[in-house]
């Protein structure tokens, strides 16, 4: 995946202070974009995993009599 140059908007200060700590802000800005497309998707799909979940405490799997190790 490649990189793609971009704008943002950030407080001078806020960005001044990161510079001077040697922080680098498209990472942090990278990863906060991660977090937050992931929280996303959890939020999207808590249902279907809450029931698929449910399903898997109550039905176990298919395969689950050729399970060698048990917890």
């Amino acid at each position: 995946m490649g990189k793609q140059r971009t704008n943002i908007t950030i407080d001078s200060q806020l960005l001044s202070d990161a510079r001077e700590m040697g922080l680098n802000v498209s990472a942090i800005a990278e990863a906060a974009l991660r977090t937050a497309r992931r929280e996303a998707w959890l939020a999207e799909n808590a249902k279907a995993l809450e029931e698929r979940r449910n399903y898997y405490q109550t039905n176990d799997t298919i395969l689950a009599p050729y399970r060698v190790l048990t917890v």
